[in-house]
């Protein structure tokens, strides 16, 4: 997550026709108290069921978490990237979801 925050006026246009949403199976006590500490510019959410990862199939029953996937939500609802499962270690995997966010707010690719 400190890659979301440390990169995200270039990741998320600095939040402008952009919403960052977070989603774990942590607590929404645990997941308040670790964005206020670490800073983070975004908004979290509690999915403690999974019933949020399990309609996206992002969930993994086996050890009742939500799999490290992400989605690009365009302005019109459809979903326009996923990255299943977002490699958060490779840096490519930023460049790529920049221009993803950048191609679904402004309807095309910046090159």
């Amino acid at each position: 997550m400190d890659a979301y925050r440390d990169q995200y006026a270039t990741l998320f246009n600095g939040g402008k026709d952009v919403t960052l949403v977070a989603i774990s199976t942590d607590p929404d006590t645990t997941l308040a108290s670790w964005a206020r500490d670490a800073k983070y510019p975004f908004t979290f959410l509690s999915d403690a069921g999974g019933a949020v990862g399990k309609l996206y199939g992002a969930f993994n029953s086996k050890y009742g978490l939500d799999n490290r996937t992400l989605f690009v939500v365009a302005p019109d609802g459809t979903i326009s990237y996923v990255a299943a499962p977002f490699r958060e270690v490779d840096p490519t995997s930023y460049t790529e979801l920049g221009a993803a966010v950048r191609k679904s707010v402004n309807g095309k690719s910046e090159r």
